[in-house]
């Protein structure tokens, strides 16, 4: 296809906002981007598709998020309100999902899958639990990732709150599923090895998920989001999350540290000497009261940040948003958390995370040679817009529902705002007859744990 009348955002590493050129698509790839006639007089016969003057950029990324959490809206929880985290996770997320079975959990990624393709969220990283149903749990996910088309990183997070049964079933399904990936590779499907947190599992599992996890394949597990993760630790092994995790060789290049809020200075030396990747997902930290993460302090220290919804809509503008404001309250300084960090962390760090998982390509950058995901844009500044200032228009103007049209691999998810290869009415619907009974089979389960 030629993508033709678009003011393009490259994101490259020095930025650049292009007019009066055409972007070449060919299969999934970028091929050429140039001066819009001469590229119409070189490919006569493409599809042309007019941005209609809009700007053409790359999709936003998700570097965390649960697909698995969409039923928990408009839900009530039964009993006095939990007071912290501790008792949401045992009050609220725990009986939640042990109530999915294999419906729910299909179900629960299509309509989490809508709000990205309508968002301009062309590539996600979940993190799956669904302890009734484990077995063959991240091929119903990724069948419908597949049929929606969007790009995603799966895995499965191995527990011991369920029992060793469960442990080992967990692990079973991780193993399971990264070889699968690489028998049958697919370009919009990768995998990790997933675990819950530090606070959940045992030394022992440490020990078998490390000797179960094939080489060049990391973790992607939650890391101190409250104190109580941290003090769990100690109390188990005498030493903190980060050197825990690391004294079973779980950190690395490949491996992703979600949260990061009460990790020390020593803790984010590790992370940065083992090169381990932690993303920050602002909303979530103060939905759930647990505090903000050092994360200037970290950008600093080397460490690649990047951002995540972990089960918020997946409408990143809005979590870039967060994080540029929350991070100047927790700090009481409005000098802190500066734009440029934001786009640092938003669109490179989530780019290079997604090259890590998707070799293949660049992703998060329009240049040749790069996956076509893209999302047109129908914004009209009316202040000089240019590379240097792009992150304030982003931080102050942009908004979600200005994605008219979002392009993964090539391929037209939604075009002018209509969806083309999901049926949002119909998906809707369905789900919602199934909600009622997870929702009883959720109040069964509260007080379990």
């Amino acid at each position: 296809m030629l993508i033709v009348n678009g003011k393009i955002i490259t994101f490259e590493n020095k930025n650049r906002i292009l007019e009066d050129q055409a972007i070449y698509v060919q299969g999934d790839m970028i091929i050429e981007i140039k001066d819009q006639t001469e590229l119409m007089n070189l490919y006569p016969n493409e599809t042309v598709i007019d941005a209609q003057g809009q700007y053409v950029m790359p999709g936003n990324i998700c570097a965390h998020t649960h697909f698995y959490g969409a039923f928990s809206r408009g839900m009530g929880i039964p009993g006095p309100q939990p007071k912290d985290f501790p008792e949401i996770l045992k009050k609220l997320w725990w009986p939640l999902d042990l109530a999915l079975d294999e419906a729910a959990v299909r179900y629960s990624v299509e309509v989490m899958l809508l709000d990205a393709i309508q968002h301009g969220t062309t590539t996600l990283f979940d993190h799956h639990a669904s302890p009734n149903f484990i077995d063959g749990s991240l091929d119903v996910i990724m069948d419908s990732v597949t049929k929606a088309g969007v790009r995603a990183s799966l895995c499965y997070e191995v527990t011991d709150r369920n029992g060793n049964d469960g442990t080992k079933a967990g692990i079973r399904e991780n193993i399971r599923f990264i070889e699968r990936c690489k028998k049958n590779p697919l370009p919009t499907i990768s995998a990790t090895f997933g675990m819950h947190a530090s606070l959940t599992v045992s030394d022992q599992t440490l020990e078998a998920c490390a000797e179960a996890i094939p080489e060049g394949i990391g973790i992607h597990t939650h890391v101190a989001e409250h104190s109580i993760d941290e003090y769990d630790s100690i109390s188990k092994s005498g030493i903190r999350v980060i050197d825990r995790l690391n004294k079973f060789n779980l950190l690395g290049q490949n491996s992703i540290a979600v949260h990061a809020v009460h990790v020390d200075a020593k803790e984010i030396a590790i992370l940065e000497e083992t090169k381990t990747w932690v993303t920050h997902q602002p909303r979530s930290n103060m939905n759930n009261a647990v505090g903000l993460p050092r994360v200037e302090e970290m950008l600093r220290a080397g460490i690649p940040v990047c951002i995540g919804t972990d089960g918020f809509s997946s409408t990143m503008w809005e979590e870039w948003k967060t994080v540029y404001l929350a991070h100047k309250l927790w700090n009481l300084d409005p000098r802190r958390m500066n734009g440029s960090d934001v786009i640092k962390m938003g669109v490179y760090n989530n780019a290079g995370l997604a090259r890590m998982l998707f070799p293949k390509a660049p992703i998060g950058v329009i240049k040749p040679g790069a996956f076509a995901d893209l999302i047109f844009v129908n914004y009209y500044p009316f202040t000089p817009f240019n590379p240097g200032n792009l992150p304030w228009h982003i931080l102050f103007g942009f908004n979600e529902s200005q994605v008219t049209t979002t392009i993964v691999g090539g391929k037209v998810l939604m075009k002018n705002r209509q969806l083309l290869t999901m049926d949002e009415k119909r998906i809707a619907a369905e789900a919602k007859t199934i909600v009622p009974e997870i929702w009883k089979r959720y109040e069964e389960f509260v007080g379990r744990y």
